[in-house]
């Protein structure tokens, strides 16, 4: 079986967190299936400097047209973003963009039998427009904000409704997500949840010895609580109320993963609550960073207004590190339980009462480890792969779901 995966989500060059998580879903996918061959279309907006000064945007000009990840073929073909249009126009660059590139892999030798997408707009629905010229089966996942967000703009909304009725299927990374797109018309006998699964050989369990060693290494406080909020510095991220919290929560020390246009705001918030001694900015961090840091820490904090699935949640329980979440889409049915941690609402007091509550009464690290562990990735990966062969085996016709897979936690 040869499938594309078609995503503007996928890890280039030096951006290698970039839409890390289609990626590891893809290589659980090849790692249990063998007789699946991949190859990827990545595309990257066309940007023509280099120069650090245009932060983000320098990164697509760096990112190389081709690149091999983990054995599998990786292309970067450029599209056209024009600002304040983009989100109109973007679905047909981004078409002519999949179209050519699939045309020319085709014509190497490699005929796929599927496209795999990811994000419904506008790599949705520009997959729909090349998959149809192409005719080729097609497939996309909803992430988040594809489906919690976009859809309130009501030309796009029309539009993800289209791709909704096209798609041989549709996949949820959560029910949250996956009764959304029911609401927005999908089929439900043609809408699955697969949500992600967690590394749980990358993110180790750190037992109480170990999270002290990780301190020392890490140069952190030994003996004093410690938080870490991990995520894109916007504001839907919420690490803003997370600095406010702190206000009542003076003996412990707040770590903020990521990078992103608020830090400079972020900063003098945390100087106008007087709670900038508390914090430590630590800037964006690779998944292995991340896990030291998990297991240095006695919460997870966040705050977010929208997620999907949150892998964030799942990566700091399996180092053993139980969360405070704002109690969001699909994020309770990451946290269902205190050995998980608990659920919030998203303002300051509610996240400090939260964490206060774990910091309390913390469960044991390692029944917080073993929650982590029924999220592995084979039920996911046995998902995909039976969804996909179903439709490679009747191309010709939208397949019904596989019933077994409908609400896979």
């Amino acid at each position: 079986m040869k499938i594309l995966t078609v995503t503007t989500l996928y890890p280039y060059g030096s951006n290698l967190k970039h839409g890390v998580f289609v990626e590891t879903r893809l290589r659980q996918l090849q790692q249990r299936y063998p007789d699946v061959e991949l190859k990827v279309i990545a595309p990257v907006p066309w940007f023509p400097f280099k120069h650090p000064m245009f932060g983000s945007y320098a990164s697509y000009s760096s990112a190389p047209s081709y690149e091999n990840r983990f054995g599998i073929d990786v292309y970067h073909p450029r599209y056209i973003v024009i600002p304040k249009v983009g989100m109109t126009l973007t679905p047909h660059t981004l078409s002519a963009a999949i179209y050519k590139k699939a045309n020319e892999i085709i014509a190497s030798g490699y005929d796929f039998d599927l496209i795999d997408g990811h994000y419904y707009y506008p790599d949705g629905v520009a997959i729909a427009k090349a998959a149809k010229k192409l005719n080729k089966p097609f497939t996309i996942t909803a992430r988040g904000t594809d489906i919690n967000l976009i859809p309130q703009y009501q030309k796009p909304k029309k539009d993800i409704q289209s791709v909704l009725k096209e798609s041989n299927h549709n996949m949820a990374v959560c029910d949250a997500l996956r009764n959304e797109m029911l609401n927005l018309g999908a089929e439900p006998n043609l809408t699955t949840t697969l949500r992600n699964g967690v590394d749980l050989q990358l993110f180790q369990y750190t037992d109480e010895t170990q999270k002290t060693q990780n301190r020392k290494n890490l140069n952190l406080p030994i003996d004093s609580p410690i938080i870490i909020s991990v995520g894109h510095l916007i504001e839907r991220k919420g690490h803003h109320h997370v600095i406010k919290a702190l206000k009542e929560l003076r003996n412990i020390t707040l770590l903020i993963a990521g990078d992103g246009p608020e830090i400079h705001r972020l900063k003098r918030l945390s100087e106008t609550e007087n709670v900038q001694s508390q914090i430590i900015f630590l800037g964006s961090l690779n998944q292995l960073e991340l896990a030291k840091y998990y297991g240095a820490c006695d919460v997870l904090v966040l705050a977010s207004s929208r997620e999907g699935w949150a892998n964030v949640l799942l990566e700091a329980m399996a180092c053993g590190t139980p969360v405070v979440a704002t109690n969001i889409w699909g994020t309770p049915e990451v946290v269902q339980n205190e050995k998980a941690g608990v659920l919030v609402d998203r303002n300051p007091t509610a996240i400090s009462k939260g964490i206060k509550k774990v910091l309390l009464n913390p469960p044991k690290r390692l029944e917080t480890r073993r929650y982590a562990e029924q999220f592995d990735w084979f039920s996911t990966s046995k998902g995909q792969y039976d969804i996909f062969s179903s439709i490679v085996q009747s191309p010709s016709t939208r397949p019904s779901r596989i019933d077994e897979y409908e609400h896979i936690k």
